[in-house]
């Protein structure tokens, strides 16, 4: 056998076994333990055998010499990285130059803002990013970071407004509401198409308003209301039979349709073709004729749909009728033109810009386009600015030679009834006459006309409208086109203002100028529109 074996096959003894050769300069003279490397330590190694799931090489010159703690990288951190694990969520890198070591909040970029931007997260719906160079930051100073109340209006984009830049100190209104390319008329009953419900109230305001606080507005004084618990199949009836067999009952007609709201009118037509498979306004086209039936068909008619046809019809075929552009487009409010555009674009395909400006010029057709721009003011009021207009108009008219119209046009179509009203106040104070008798002796032609318009309507409204029924019938003939749009017009919105008005005017009722002026079934309309 050979020595140290106990297999005799081999010629080892058995016994004592030794090594068979001797250890390594440093080595356990022992053998190794069940899993242990049967060689020495490496220089600055641990001597003992590696813990269950930790590395058996040497740590790096820095490392952790322990194994690293569950979810923690073995690998010893970066220059400037924290020694410990991140925090659940965070980057396990570490955080770029400037920003923060800690994790982001909820929502928050876990990146470093860029130069200029908040280092804060956004308010609710505000964008994160910062705002472009030379751009306002959104939301603008001082405003609320929240979104308007359900209901109201933020603030509108801001858009190149039409008309002219403002005057050195004068503050710039905003541009007309965006949205429907010719503005959005107020909402309809389903039965109409372009708003022939009961007409919109317009805001006036009562002269000598105060200013400054709540604009107080005088109360309208309609002669034609919506009759309570109108019943319109009942009231289809009634004008079928007037109009049924052998002649008209024309009473009848009037009693129906003289005493109903335009939306009333509008449910009895549609009731009239549901209930007789008939055109309500066709039958009342073949029953009656002339002027009488010229009022009642304007009655049927939506009033921002009327109104529409008689511009169109002022300036169809040779000449334009200016009177009636202006009586229509000077003396409405943002809402009733933009509804007016809105009907003349569905009507006859065409923008009402466009037929305006193909049939007037000059300086008389930049006040009516900027009229059909509706971006006046109709909310502010500063009394401070006041003197500073009133010099503005005086520098444009009387104090220049020559007037500059553009002046005149910009001030009298951006600003509010209420400001300009201070405005004229604080002209007749300075100059000692009134911003009227200015126009009167600068302007002249239909231009004067116009802005004459627009200044008396600022003044009093329903004293302007007195002027013009009393014009209507003055004279040799009656302009009866004017005196029932007039009447039909206004009936629903503000007669009995306009009829108190006239008396004191002319020191007469507008009944007695209206029976000296018409007939028949036609005075017997006109005198029930405006008799309430």
């Amino acid at each position: 056998m050979y020595p140290g074996s106990n297999n005799p096959s081999l010629g080892f003894g058995q016994g004592t076994s030794y090594p068979a050769y001797p250890p390594a300069p440093g080595g356990s003279p022992y053998p190794p333990a069940g899993g242990v490397a049967p060689y020495p330590p490496a220089p600055g190694a641990a001597p003992y055998p590696p813990a269950p799931g930790a590395s058996p090489y040497p740590p790096a010159p820095g490392a952790a010499p322990y194994p690293p703690a569950p979810g923690a990288s073995p690998y010893p951190p970066a220059p400037g990285a924290s020694p410990y694990p991140p925090a659940p969520g965070a980057s396990p890198y570490p955080p770029a130059p400037g920003a923060s070591p800690y994790p982001p909040a909820p929502g928050v970029s876990p990146y470093p803002p860029a130069p200029g931007a908040s280092p804060y997260p956004p308010a609710p719906g505000a964008s994160p990013y910062p705002p472009a160079p030379g751009a306002g930051a959104y939301p603008p100073t001082g405003a609320s970071t929240y979104p308007p109340a359900s209901g109201a209006p933020g603030y509108p984009p801001a858009t190149a407004a039409q008309g002219y830049p403002p005057a050195s100190g004068a503050p710039s209104y905003p541009p007309a509401p965006s949205g429907a390319p010719y503005g959005q008329p107020p909402a309809q009953p389903a039965a109409q198409s372009y708003g022939g419900g009961m007409p919109q109230k317009q805001q006036h305001y009562e002269t000598g308003a105060p200013c400054g606080g709540s604009l107080l507005a005088y109360r309208e004084i309609p002669t034609v209301n919506p009759l309570a618990h109108c019943d319109p199949s009942s009231d289809a009836s009634v004008l079928r039979k007037a109009m049924k067999g052998f002649g008209t009952d024309e009473a009848a007609i009037i009693g129906v349709l003289s005493h109903r709201s335009s939306d009333q009118r509008q449910q009895i037509l549609l009731k009239y073709q549901q209930g007789y498979g008939r055109d309500l306004v066709k039958d009342l086209k073949s029953e009656l004729s002339g002027k009488f039936e010229e009022a009642i068909l304007a009655l049927m008619t939506p009033l921002p749909l009327y109104l529409a046809q008689e511009l169109h019809h002022a300036m169809q075929g040779i000449g334009t009728n200016e009177r009636t552009l202006v009586e229509i487009l000077c003396t409405r409010d943002n809402q009733s033109l933009m509804a007016i555009k809105n009907a003349y674009h569905h009507h006859y395909r065409k923008k009402l810009e466009d037929d305006l400006r193909g049939d007037t010029s000059g300086d008389f057709r930049r006040l009516l386009i900027s009229m059909c721009a509706c971006s006046r003011d109709e909310t502010n009021c500063d009394p401070a600015l006041a003197p500073n207009l009133a010099q503005q108009l005086y520098k444009a008219g009387v104090g220049k030679v020559g007037t500059d119209e553009a002046e005149f046009n910009r001030i009298l179509s951006t600003y509010s009834y209420p400001m300009l009203r201070l405005v004229f106040d604080e002209y007749k104070k300075i100059k000692g006459k009134s911003f009227g008798d200015a126009l009167d002796s600068e302007l002249s032609g239909d231009l004067k006309l116009g802005m004459m318009a627009v200044y008396d309507c600022i003044q009093n409204r329903a004293a302007y409208f007195a002027k013009e029924l009393h014009d209507s019938m003055a004279g040799m003939g009656t302009r009866d086109r004017a005196l029932i749009r007039l009447v039909v017009s206004r009936c629903e919105i503000d007669m009995g203002n306009i009829k108190q008005e006239y008396h004191k005017m002319y020191s007469k009722s507008l009944e007695h100028a209206i029976k000296g002026d018409t007939s028949g079934d036609y005075k017997k309309l006109l005198i029930a529109l405006v008799g309430a």
